[in-house]
């Protein structure tokens, strides 16, 4: 096998099509429950696999073209970990052992001959801010619940047009509830933000930026726009009057004056898993 390279790295002509991505990722998560190991999809494939009624909206959007995925990105628990290396190594993927060094028990990153990389996380995401799983894969067959699948696009500091976009068609597809029953669940956004005010203060910027960016795309038409201005007007309600813990109220008092955010590495601003 030719040597692990970054997707940025490989070709256009070379690369897989984005129904490879959809049917391996799909494929992972079934053989590995078959193994009785826990997987879940996130970042942006998770967000189309739970999105496909609006797909049109998506292609509009620019975001469905041939390299439109750059990687699987998966989540499961550390428990599963060393399993997962026998997995893997079963569907003819490779580990890169330098950045299994770097990176430790919270990450092991994965390269193959028809898919370039399949990233998976353990337990957490830990970027700009901290999603926790604990306990929360099993409320969504597929993919990571769509509470945090949401919260992952929301935590970057510096949001790009990809995640705005991505919000956009998530916020669209989904009513904003209080279960994981295809719904959003504004609780555990209220439970993960009120007790971080940082991420709270990140996570909210970002809701205003997602629907002042409807004005921007005139693709999107004004029944959809008009939908996804109520849902996050409502959130940033809900959020607003959320009970919030002493510890988010102490950090409020410093609000931006103080660094707020974690820094991450060249490598997750390279290739994050958004």
């Amino acid at each position: 096998m030719d040597r692990f390279r970054l997707p940025s790295e490989i070709p256009e002509e070379q690369w897989p099509a984005p129904s490879v991505f959809i049917d391996e990722a799909q494929d992972l998560v079934k053989s590995a429950r078959e193994q009785k190991l826990e997987i879940r999809v996130m970042g942006g494939l998770a967000v189309y696999l739970h999105s496909l009624e609006h797909e049109v909206l998506w292609k509009k959007l620019g975001r469905l073209g041939k390299k439109v995925f750059t990687d699987i990105d998966l989540v499961s628990y550390q428990k599963y970990r060393m399993k997962l290396i026998k997995f893997f190594k079963n569907r003819e993927y490779e580990i890169n052992q330098k950045l299994l060094y770097h990176y430790g028990k919270s990450r092991q990153i994965y390269y193959g001959e028809t898919i370039p990389m399949v990233e998976i996380f353990f337990d957490k995401l830990a970027m700009n801010h901290t999603i926790s799983y604990k306990k929360r894969l099993e409320a969504d067959p597929l993919t990571v619940p769509l509470a945090e699948l949401l919260l992952q696009k929301l935590q970057m500091v510096r949001m790009n047009e990809k995640d705005i976009k991505d919000s956009i068609i998530l916020i669209r597809a989904h009513e904003i509830g209080e279960d994981d029953d295809d719904r959003i669940n504004r609780n555990v956004l209220g439970t993960c933000l009120g007790s971080d005010w940082g991420f709270y203060y990140t996570a909210t910027e970002n809701l205003k930026k997602v629907k002042d960016s409807l004005t921007t795309y005139s693709v999107v038409e004004n029944s959809h726009a008009k939908i996804i201005e109520q849902r996050i007007t409502e959130l940033l309600a809900y959020l607003e009057e959320y009970p919030k813990t002493f510890r988010w109220k102490s950090r409020a008092v410093l609000g931006t004056k103080k660094k707020w955010y974690n820094e991450v590495d060249e490598w997750d601003i390279i290739d994050s898993p958004l």
